[in-house]
């Protein structure tokens, strides 16, 4: 929810130096010149899963050049059975991460799982690729911010859920600077790693919610971004264990607190030039006709989208809230556009982008920067107007209530499904047959609230 200015390009992206002028260090090199004795191998799930094997740094070539293996069934989400071949997480060495800040000498890299010698269509980074490939063949590139939101929390003794603050109390805490201040050594040992790693991070506030953050870092390319993201949650949550604190990226872990978003600030590319802007938009927000067509087809398939933007049942406990404490849910709840008012699916902030908002701390970046860019090449291949801004005069779909409605979104809609499908078939089946089950698995629970409600009411 915070200001987010730089999220961004307002500049052109540095030009590519010629590959014949680039000598690029092996991944031994690197860890060697770092001080790095170890290398965490990382991919995640279709559910965003961390999954890793520590490798050591006498063992980097063999990781470059061979990978290392997994029980694909065991890491969890990803398509596999106990009976099919491994996985191996190739390492892409432009995401090599050195991470003094959790433990001296450790670095992360992160990979593509390949099973018999190709890359692996359930993985979420493989299926981010295969639609940024599918964007270059049109001489677009897809750039990308993230706004990462989070929870500081402690179990008290008898289980219950508080921040981890406990002066953290006021109703309306967003921007406390007193708030800011207990949790110091957190955000700034956060904030330095970021800039250290040159993520240029440049603010670290309070949110909305008694406990909740958001620390900011620059735009990039949306592989590179989804790759960040996944990095700034494992570094948030091993340093606020070290701490002492538990690091939550729920949706919504306090039913009378705002939850957690992950906004997306998009834009396209084209030959090293933003092809957003355009200062002769006649509605006025300064967006091209491209922008808008993209933007369109994000509208178009909003429902579709969310079961991968809010993808558990707790995201719907965010996204259905009428109110907070604080007064406001900064949660949408129909697929509308317009300018600088976060209350829609999508803002317009500025002509250099469009933010993107139906997204929680839940959602797995590579899978949703997916399926937010092939619903918005589907409107720029069917040339889809988004009509005017907000609702007057205009019928908006209403966003899925439910993970369960969300799934049944995505089952009719062949678009979402084809970005899902994108790497290879099948896994968009798979990803809704899960949220499925999770869905009934939660609906199978009995908790308080049944209790208060129908305990004594017959």
């Amino acid at each position: 929810m915070a200001s987010d200015t730089s999220t961004l390009p307002r500049t052109e992206p540095a030009p590519a130096t010629p590959a014949a002028a680039v000598t690029t260090p092996s991944l031994a090199e690197r860890a060697q010149a770092d001080g790095v004795r170890f290398l965490l191998a990382l991919f995640v799930d279709l559910t965003g899963k961390p999954c890793a094997k520590l490798v050591p740094v006498e063992a980097a070539d063999e990781l470059q050049h061979e990978g290392v293996g997994f029980a694909g069934y065991a890491v969890g989400a990803i398509g596999q059975q106990p009976c099919d071949p491994d996985l191996i997480a190739i390492p892409d060495l432009d995401s090599y991460t050195p991470l003094p800040w959790v433990r001296e000498g450790l670095a992360l890299v992160h990979c593509d799982p390949h099973v018999e010698g190709r890359p692996w269509h359930f993985a979420p980074r493989v299926i981010l690729k295969k639609l940024l490939a599918e964007a270059k063949a049109q001489d677009l590139e897809l750039f990308a911010g993230a706004e990462v939101e989070y929870f500081l929390v402690r179990r008290d003794a008898d289980g219950t859920l508080a921040p981890a603050d406990s002066k953290d109390v006021e109703a309306r805490p967003c921007y406390d600077a007193r708030g800011l201040t207990r949790m110091y050594d957190h955000l700034t040992g956060i904030s330095a790693a970021m800039n250290a790693l040159g993520w240029g991070n440049y603010a670290n506030d309070h949110e909305d919610a008694n406990g909740q953050f958001e620390q900011n870092f620059a735009y990039a390319d949306a592989l590179t971004t989804a790759d960040r993201v996944i990095t700034a949650r494992y570094l948030i949550s091993v340093l606020a264990e070290q701490r002492g604190m538990t690091a939550t990226f729920m949706p919504k872990p306090f039913a009378d607190r705002t939850g957690s978003g992950m906004h997306l600030h998009l834009s396209l590319w084209r030959d090293g030039e933003p092809r957003f802007p355009d200062a002769d938009d006649a509605r006025g927000f300064g967006l091209s006709e491209l922008a808008y067509r993209f933007l369109g087809g994000i509208l178009d398939h909003a429902p579709g989208m969310q079961a991968v933007l809010a993808p558990t049942v707790n995201s719907y406990k965010r996204t259905g809230a009428t109110s907070t404490r604080s007064g406001a849910t900064w949660s949408p709840r129909r697929a509308t556009y317009g300018g600088n008012d976060r209350t829609h699916f999508v803002r317009i902030p500025d002509h250099h982008r469009i933010e993107l908002r139906g997204g929680d701390g839940s959602a797995n970046p590579y899978l949703a920067l997916a399926a937010a860019l092939a619903a918005g090449l589907d409107g720029i291949a069917r040339d889809v107007d988004p009509g005017a801004p907000g609702t007057d005069g205009v019928v908006r779909p209403e966003l899925p209530p439910t993970l369960l409605h969300a799934v049944e979104a995505l089952g009719a809609d062949p678009v979402v499904t084809a970005g899902l499908d994108a790497a290879g078939p099948g896994v968009a089946e798979y990803f809704a047959a899960l949220k499925r089950e999770e869905f009934f698995d939660w609906h199978g629970t009995v908790g308080s609230w049944e209790h208060d409600r129908y305990l004594t009411a017959f």
